[in-house]
């Protein structure tokens, strides 16, 4: 197992899981010079916990349900993972924004949203660099 490093942690990188075309085009878009977006459908394909551990946050999309389960992957990073790691969701129905909250998801906006908060969020996590 290779050891984070201060550079990898500086690195200012989130994961995005949707398969939604135009929410990940508009993710994009929003993305800064300086920011790298991971797309993944599997939480595995972004790393082991202690790669996991070198993301600024998550931005998951809630109106999955053919490719992956959020419930899995909030409860991967919760209880298998133990990361604090920020989980912002958006769209879902009331049914499933409870159940993450209950798992400890920590935002949940509708995905017209976007334009407004995903900067806001780049914004707060760009420390250290």
């Amino acid at each position: 197992m290779s050891e984070p490093t201060i550079a990898s942690r500086m690195r200012r990188r989130y994961v995005l899981m949707s398969t939604d075309a135009d929410f990940v085009s508009a993710c994009q878009r929003l993305t800064p010079s300086g920011w790298e977006q991971v797309k993944v459908d599997d939480l595995e394909h972004a790393g082991q916990w202690h790669e996991l551990l070198m993301f600024r946050f998550l931005v998951l999309d809630l109106d999955e349900c053919d490719v992956y389960d959020p419930m899995d992957v909030i409860r991967e990073i919760r209880t298998q993972h133990q990361i604090n790691l920020a989980v912002f969701c958006f769209g879902g129905d009331d049914d499933i924004r409870d159940e993450m909250r209950l798992a400890r998801a920590d935002r949940f906006f509708a995905k017209n949203e976007v334009g407004r908060v995903l900067p806001m969020f780049f914004e707060q996590y760009a420390w250290g660099g």
